[in-house]
């Protein structure tokens, strides 16, 4: 059959017509969807919109012109338009209003200045530590030299920096926590 008699059957309700036409176009109609949707939509959306446009053919047959092009390319633009559509809903419904307080929560600026107060409170606190303590914490955790290196360094023994090195953790919890 043309899109003409096809068109024609569908006016008058014939079923095996619009049958036809899903069978025809159901993988164009799928794929014009599914590109649209591809990075957004879900399996499920592409589905609704390829079926929304059959439905549209079968609820307005008369809105289809001939003269203007064919079935096929009509079918598409109707998909295309039902995907972007769908696109335009899911994003609506992805998005936060600025006036929900629990946005916050959702892009981490809490986090973010949280540890940004923490970095800058140990940073107070380790510059507040004497020396040799603060030289033996940076060359520990800044520069990772082992005990034994930085006893050597600095003239002391092993047991020593592990001693200064407990001491002064348990200062700077302290400090931070307060």
């Amino acid at each position: 059959m043309n899109d003409e008699k096809i068109i024609s059957a569908i006016r008058h309700r014939d079923e095996a017509a619009v049958n036809e036409v899903i069978k025809k176009y159901s993988k164009l109609l799928w794929s014009v969807s599914g590109a649209v949707l591809s990075h957004i939509g879900s399996a499920q959306d592409v589905e609704e919109c390829v079926a929304d446009a059959f439905i549209y053919l079968w609820e307005h047959p008369d809105k289809y012109n001939p003269e203007r092009g064919k079935l096929k390319t009509w079918l598409s633009i109707i998909a295309r338009t039902q995907a972007v559509n769908r696109c335009r809903e899911l994003a609506k419904r992805d998005t936060v209003p600025l006036e929900d307080t629990d946005f916050i929560d959702h892009i981490g600026i809490v986090d973010d200045i949280l540890k940004e107060e923490t970095r800058n409170a140990l940073i107070a606190a380790i510059n507040a530590l004497g020396e040799p303590d603060r030289e033996i914490l940076i060359r520990r955790y800044y520069y990772e030299q082992k005990p034994k290196e930085i006893a050597l360094a600095m003239d002391m023994s092993a047991k020593q920096v592990d001693n200064r090195l407990y001491q002064t953790k348990l200062k700077l919890r302290e400090a931070l926590s307060n």
